[in-house]
């Protein structure tokens, strides 16, 4: 599990956070991270595609490694017109 420390907690939100780990008898702490974790799910809900989504540089980068790295018999020409035979329509890309 990572660590985090957390500044600048506005005290509005720190005494709401306190008064709810007394009422359910949670660590300030246990309190926080039970508030993030409600908080990511209300985002995967709101953003569901999200989720799932790869910068462009983390894609270029990831595609970079694997160059030169793929062993196949078939010909360059005979690989690339099976990926575009089997391609679903998704976002443009510029190769």
């Amino acid at each position: 599990m990572a660590n985090i420390t957390i500044r600048n907690i506005p005290a509005s939100v720190f005494e709401k956070i306190k008064l709810l780990s007394e009422l359910d008898r949670r660590s300030i702490n246990s309190e926080i991270v039970l508030a993030i974790e409600e908080g990511t799910r209300e985002l995967e809900k709101k953003f569901p595609k999200s989720r799932h989504h790869i910068s462009v540089e983390t894609q270029t980068a990831l595609w970079s490694d694997l160059c030169g790295k793929w062993k196949d018999s078939k010909s360059k020409e005979l690989a690339i017109r099976e990926i575009y035979s089997t391609r679903s329509l998704g976002r443009e890309v510029s190769l």
